[in-house]
C-alpha cells in the first residue's frame, strides 16, 4: 500500500519559514520524482517544485529563491523549505510522488500565513 504523510504545516507570521517534510511507504522511493503542490481556497491546484530521481529541481517562479526542495533518499522523504512566507502562500501542500504511470498523492497540510 502506498502512503505519502505530509506533515509540519501551520500557522507563521509573514516573513517567517516553515519546513514541511513528505515520507513515502510503499513505492521504490528512490525512483520517483517528488514534488509539492498547493491549493489554495477556490483555487486549481499548482505546482511549487519538483525534484527527479537524479535531484534536479524546477520550481514555480512565484517561490523562487524563497523555498527549496530536498530528498533524503535513505529516510524515503522530500523537504519543503519555505522561508519569507507571504500570507499569498496560504494554501493547503500536498506531496506527489510519479514514475512512468505511477501518480500518487499525500493527503495535504495546511499552511496559514497570517498576522
Amino acid at each position: 500500500q502506498v502512503q505519502l504523510v505530509e506533515s509540519g504545516g501551520g500557522l507563521v507570521q509573514p516573513g517567517g519559514s516553515l519546513r514541511l517534510p513528505c515520507v513515502a511507504s510503499g513505492i521504490i522511493y528512490r525512483r520517483y520524482e517528488m514534488g509539492w503542490y498547493r491549493q489554495a481556497p477556490g483555487k486549481q491546484r499548482e505546482m511549487v517544485a519538483t525534484i527527479t530521481s537524479s535531484s534536479n529541481t524546477m520550481y514555480a517562479d512565484f517561490v523562487k529563491d524563497r523555498f527549496a526542495i530536498s530528498r533524503d533518499n535513505a529516510k524515503n522523504t522530500v523537504y519543503l523549505q519555505m522561508n519569507s512566507l507571504k500570507p499569498e502562500d496560504t494554501a493547503v501542500y500536498y506531496c506527489n510522488a510519479r514514475f512512468f504511470r505511477d501518480d500518487f498523492w499525500g493527503q495535504g497540510t495546511q499552511v496559514t500565513v497570517s498576522s
